[in-house]
């Protein structure tokens, strides 16, 4: 893990867990020793960071002065909170902690009147639970890969059960409510293709870099699709049209 994002992730266990949380528990939380954990507390406090607590005796985070003020209307900050609530039902289980660290972050640096406020939200995202397929490749290598803008290559079993090897410039991610899907220009075929990232066998990190190209691709493949769902819905509406003469 790097420097960076684990010192990161123990800023975000600080602000999430009831304090003064023991080393034993941010240790366990950030998946890092103990011995370890003791040199990012220093190294956060040479930061300035504000921690109080010593070993033995759990720590507190009492100021954090690389956030800046920020100020969020009652709607805004329940808003927010709908959003992450909602990553809950994607079956993503680092995403959604993701969503919470950051939801953490930003409650942190809000006045005591509207982090309390966030505390007592009304509002709630809920729907029964989707059956999803389980996903057997490492997802994260799937984003890491979208944001390097470098090229994977995935043993893939189609609906026909056909498996074929293919490169693909991955462009994007959809979360459905039952699936994830990968949107990608696949090198094979020469052609935008959508894949079911559960119906990936294997997945490994290629060697062709499409940067700077991914979101103009992304901005193309958005268009094309829009033209296609417009004409299907235009020929529905003359076929709708003709039925009702």
């Amino acid at each position: 893990m790097a420097r960076q994002d684990r010192l990161m992730r123990l800023l975000a266990a600080l602000r999430r867990l009831p304090s003064p949380v023991t080393a034993r528990r941010l240790a366990a939380e950030t998946e890092i020793s103990e011995r370890q954990l003791y040199r990012d507390i220093a190294t956060l406090r040479a930061g300035g960071v504000l921690i109080d607590g010593a070993a033995g005796y759990g720590y507190t985070l009492t100021e954090d002065p690389a956030l800046p003020p920020q100020s969020f209307s009652r709607l805004e900050t329940e808003a927010l909170m709908l959003a992450v609530g909602s990553l809950e039902e994607l079956g993503d289980e680092r995403l959604a902690k993701a969503g919470r660290d950051a939801m953490a972050r930003i409650i942190a640096t809000l006045p005591d009147r509207q982090a309390r406020q966030s505390m007592h939200a009304i509002m709630r995202s809920w729907r029964m639970p989707a059956e999803r397929p389980q996903i057997a490749v490492d997802v994260d290598l799937l984003r890491q890969a979208c944001w390097d803008e470098m090229s994977v290559t995935i043993t893939y079993r189609d609906r026909q059960e056909r498996v074929t090897q293919r490169e693909i410039l991955p462009l994007g991610l959809s979360y459905s409510p039952t699936t994830l899907m990968l949107v990608g220009w696949c090198l094979l075929r020469e052609d935008y293709r959508s894949f079911e990232v559960a119906r990936m066998e294997r997945l490994d990190l290629g060697t062709v870099s499409f940067r700077p190209r991914r979101a103009e691709m992304l901005r193309r493949y958005k268009t094309l699709r829009m033209a296609e769902w417009e004409a299907q819905k235009a020929a529905e509406r003359e076929e709708a049209g003709r039925a009702a003469t």
